[in-house]
């Protein structure tokens, strides 16, 4: 019997040390970290934090201030969302629970900004999240100071922007502004302004937020309006505006819109057809000239086609020369452009109309090329016609029988017939250069007996008075004798004939009485 109480009491002394260790255990605080709360390399140099699945588990400062739970809150917050709550203001990448991080995971979280606090380290030990501060990282959350620093930051900011900025409460009224608002307000409304009444209109409070709206607003007594692009934010108390000022684009965009006005004009006056294609070959730009001379429709023109489509058109309507092969036309089409790019197209079509059109292609800024239809049908008529009239008269001169020269009054020969080649043996035809009446008098010297004639004669030609009719006669090298007689003619020309004896004419005269005659 003994022996049962004693094992008994034995058991019992056991079972009630164990409880006593026990509630020590329980009624004593947590057993600090020290090697995790001691400051590691790279840390910040701040307080360390230490969370497990509880909550705070270690600090190397008292923080249970910052992280104790409102006196009226019935269900408090986890540890680490009550820090979160204080600190994502300033650390906006801070994770919301610390299980987001991988085992051994470390991550640098960086303020906001970081003019107002350093970074904060973060990094997950087995089940346990360690968090190491800045010195500074709890200021902004903390400190009224800090806190009244930065507002007073804010609004220095937002006075020294050159922007007009303002805050509309739920019924329109202006319930705070900026400095650059306020001078506006005064500028276009007087000193008397009553600020708490919007400067914009009254739809601006109907703009979707993070939109620009271009808005205009007049001063008082004035038709000019000023021009702002206006962005709103939505804000729990109201809207936040922001105007910037664009009256320089506004003028820009205007004279921008004059001057293509102005060009417009010009080019629908031009009689030459203009076609400008953009760096993509499409049409970017005609005139009514070019609707008139490639018989194109408008509404063809207007729907921008392509380089290759407008000419396929102009060939298919007969407003272009037909290509010879058409299976080279598309190549003939790329040599085209590329001329015209560099600015070498200069071509002369003659239409199967009868019509002829001077085409050119000149480059234009931003890789753009255009081309340039003139009708110069006219001018190529007009050219033919004279030109035929020259071979007219020149063949008519070929069949007179006097040998006859003219000359230009700065002496140059301009005209002769075949009976002057046969006589002198000239020929101006087959030489490049011009023959002058220089020339001339040295070829009639060297074939005919000395005379004075010829001296008289260039002095004539290069006479701008006392130019009348006369003549003299002369006889070749070979005995033969010839009547000349010499004529001015209009515009100060001078034509010289030279003819047989028995055709002589009754009115020559001898050179040598000419520098009697009266003017």
């Amino acid at each position: 019997m003994d022996v049962v109480l004693t094992i008994e009491t034995a058991v019992l002394s056991a079972i009630c040390a164990i409880a006593a260790i026990g509630a020590a255990m329980f009624l004593s605080p947590r057993r600090a970290h020290p090697a995790a709360t001691a400051p590691g390399p790279g840390d910040p140099g701040g307080p360390v934090l230490l969370f497990d699945a509880t909550g705070l588990a270690d600090a190397s400062t008292d923080l249970r201030g910052l992280l104790a739970p409102d006196s009226d809150d019935p269900a408090p917050a986890p540890d680490w969302a009550r820090l979160h709550d204080r600190l994502v203001a300033t650390y906006p990448d801070l994770p919301r629970a610390p299980d987001t991080l991988g085992d051994g995971e470390r991550r640098v979280i960086r303020a906001r900004d970081d003019l107002l606090a350093g970074d904060i380290l973060v990094e997950r030990i087995g089940e346990v999240t360690r968090l190491c501060l800045a010195a500074d990282s709890l200021a902004p959350a903390t400190s009224p100071a800090s806190r009244d620093g930065e507002l007073d930051i804010l609004r220095l900011a937002m006075d020294a922007t050159p922007y007009p900025v303002w805050r509309l409460n739920g019924g329109g009224r202006v319930t705070w502004h900026n400095a650059a608002y306020g001078l506006l307000a005064r500028k276009l409304r007087g000193k008397d302004v009553r600020l708490s009444q919007p400067l914009f209109p009254d739809d601006t409070t109907a703009l979707p937020p993070g939109r620009r709206t271009r808005i205009s607003i007049v001063a008082d007594g004035q038709n000019h309006k000023l021009w702002f692009d206006v962005t709103v934010a939505t804000l729990p108390a109201g809207r936040l505006f922001f105007a910037a000022d664009i009256n320089a684009v506004v003028d820009a965009e205007i004279a921008q819109r004059n001057f293509v006005q102005t060009l417009a004009k010009t080019f629908a006056q031009l009689p030459i057809g203009l076609a400008i294609f953009d760096r993509n070959r499409q049409l970017a730009l005609f005139n009514p000239a070019l609707i008139d001379l490639t018989a194109l429709p408008a509404d063809f023109l207007s729907a921008r086609p392509a380089l290759s489509s407008f000419f396929d058109r102009l060939r298919d309507r007969r407003m272009m020369p037909e290509p010879k092969n058409y299976t080279g036309w598309r190549q003939q089409m790329a040599d085209l452009v590329a001329a015209a790019a560099d600015g070498r197209y200069q071509e002369t079509w003659s239409l199967p109309s009868g019509s002829v059109y001077s085409v050119s292609g000149r480059p234009h800024p931003d890789g753009a090329v255009a081309f340039l239809f003139e009708d110069i049908t006219a001018e190529i008529t007009l050219t033919r016609r004279f030109r035929s009239e020259l071979e007219l008269g020149q063949a008519i001169l070929d069949h007179v029988e006097d040998a006859i020269a003219v000359f230009s009054p700065d002496g140059t020969l301009v005209f002769s017939n075949e009976a002057f080649h046969a006589l002198w043996g000239l020929d101006p035809d087959r030489s490049f250069a011009q023959m002058t009446i220089l020339d001339a008098a040295r070829t009639w010297q060297n074939q005919s007996a000395p005379t004075p004639l010829w001296g008289e004669l260039r002095d004539f030609v290069a006479a701008r008075e006392n130019r009348a009719a006369w003549g003299a006669e002369l006889r070749l090298r070979s005995g033969e004798a010839l009547d000349c007689a010499i004529q001015p003619i209009q515009n100060g020309a001078t034509m010289v004939r030279f003819r047989r004896p028995e055709a002589r004419n009754e009115n020559l005269r001898q050179p040598q009485s000419v520098a009697a005659e009266p003017a």
